[in-house]
């Protein structure tokens, strides 16, 4: 079993729905893990996959999970969900069809007995969701720094030894397919004025 896993659940291509997914990969370009003197850390983008993603459940010990989280209150708030209460919570609380997915894949861990011992959620209330092709709303990508800093403090608390990284991880072991991280994407968009309201043309296929 893997001591602890980073799962950042999400769509990366629907503005702030992408918020898990890029706080793994913000937390692989800058952390390493040394497991010569901490527990074993894997960081999986888990993006929409649902229930492909219960091989990763299962094997955890530790579970911390990154999500864009409709609670209701103000875009930017963090709010952190632990234990028995994160299926709970996303079932009651479905923003997509991954959350539907993803509390499915926990709720069979449950049912195999294969559940990991802690699981914390760390949600941010998004800003914005209709935007295909958008990236994460400036209030949102703020947020992601404290919750960064929140799930650091859990990993330590739980064992992991994060150390911050020398240089960037290269192509082939990045988390996030390298042409849809961050920077890329955003470069890649067109200014809001140019960009094709109904989605991003890039992401449109020709008829």
């Amino acid at each position: 079993m893997s001591a602890i896993t980073v799962l950042g659940i999400g769509n990366v291509l629907w503005a702030d729905e992408g918020f898990g997914v890029r706080c793994v990969e913000a937390l692989q370009q800058r952390w390493a893990f040394d497991e010569t003197q901490g527990v074993p850390v894997q960081l999986v983008d888990g993006g929409t996959q649902g229930l492909y993603l219960i091989q990763h459940v299962q094997a955890a010990r530790k579970l911390l999970i990154f999500d864009a989280i409709d609670y209701g209150i103000e875009p930017g708030t963090l709010k952190l969900i632990e234990n028995d209460e994160v299926p709970r919570f996303m079932g009651a609380k479905k923003m997509s069809l991954h959350q539907t997915g993803f509390q499915e894949v926990l709720m069979l861990a449950q049912l195999t007995e294969q559940y990991p011992d802690e699981v914390l959620l760390i949600g941010c209330q998004p800003q914005e969701l209709e935007d295909y092709g958008g990236s994460l709303r400036p209030i949102v990508k703020t947020a992601m720094e404290d919750a960064l800093a929140l799930g650091l403090d859990r990993l330590r608390q739980w064992g992991a030894r994060p150390v911050p990284r020398d240089a960037a991880p290269g192509d082939d072991e990045a988390v996030t397919v390298p042409t849809l991280a961050l920077g890329a994407y955003e470069q890649g968009r067109p200014a809001a004025e140019q960009a094709c309201r109904v989605g991003d043309e890039r992401f449109i296929p020709s008829r």
